[in-house]
């Protein structure tokens, strides 16, 4: 069986989740959440594989 998803999915989920909870902290989240997005871009680690 094999499972695959997307880093920045689950990236952007936790981002979602942390706006919600902490909503004082939308600056340093979204942020946060662009340098991620930058460095899965640069480096290419936009989908990890499980088996």
């Amino acid at each position: 069986m094999n499972i695959q998803f997307g880093l920045t999915p689950l990236i952007s989920l936790l981002a979602g989740i942390l706006i919600l909870v902490m909503p004082r902290l939308l600056n340093f989240i979204v942020a946060i959440y662009l340098i991620l997005i930058g460095l899965v871009g640069l480096f290419g680690l936009g989908s990890m594989h499980l088996k």
